[in-house]
């Protein structure tokens, strides 16, 4: 413990007492700090002993004992065998739905099914063709119907080839088309986005034999008959 004893300064000596007064405040300033350097390194030493039982008042198992103890575990082995496997590749579901609804095929070049893309552009290709045809159509005898209402003397170059009720069931079949080529075309469009969803999921989905399901013949009281066999390990 220190202790600090001032002595009282008289008033008439205290300009003599400045230089007296300024080393006494820089020696307590250096004994405080002292006292707290030395107070922190016995914290620091107190850290480092063992840890006492309050109950059975015995010492703890050293940490490092533990630790190279549970470095040697099966546990451990196989985390270490885990963390050195090689990092695969695992693509985030929203990105590739998101990717998939801006851009079609996106999502499935995200994913690095690069397979999937020419599909895509295969499917949207043949889309936009029968839209194209059905709607030519479509207007074209839309155009030879409205021609030849309230007119005897019909110039399309239909004449002689439909007559004005064939051109109207003509028109209404081809909006028909018109509108189911628009809706599977929709489809086609949420399908590859679920299925750059779907896909992002299932990456990295375990498909070795260990997980399986087929069908296989088996033997009931009642007689032969086919089973569903899971296995799962």
């Amino acid at each position: 413990m220190i202790r600090f004893i001032f002595t009282p300064i008289k008033v008439e000596n205290l300009s003599m007492s400045l230089p007296r007064l300024f080393f006494v405040i820089l020696l307590c300033s250096a004994m405080l700090g002292s006292a707290q350097f030395c107070k922190g390194q016995v914290n620091k030493d107190s850290s480092k002993t063992q840890p006492v039982n309050p109950v059975t008042n015995e010492k703890a198992a050293p940490r490092h004992d533990t630790l190279q103890s549970g470095a040697n575990s099966p546990t451990s082995s196989d985390s270490l065998a885990y963390a050195q496997r090689p990092h695969r590749f695992q693509p985030n579901p929203k990105k590739a739905g998101l990717y998939s609804a801006i851009v079609p095929g996106l999502g499935q070049l995200y994913n690095r099914q690069y397979w999937k893309v020419p599909l895509v552009y295969a499917g949207l290709t043949v889309a936009g063709y029968y839209f194209v045809q059905n709607l030519n159509d479509y207007q074209a005898y839309r155009l030879a119907y409205i021609g030849r209402i309230n007119n005897p003397y019909p110039t399309d170059k239909y004449v002689n080839i439909y007559t004005t009720s064939q051109l109207q069931q003509l028109q209404n079949d081809y909006n028909k088309f018109l509108d189911l080529t628009v809706l599977f075309t929709g489809l086609g469009y949420a399908l590859q986005v679920m299925d750059a969803v779907t896909s992002a999921h299932l990456k990295n989905f375990d498909i070795s034999r260990d997980i399986s399901m087929h069908l296989r013949p088996v033997i009931t009281p009642n007689g032969p008959g086919l089973g569903i066999v899971m296995n799962y390990k």
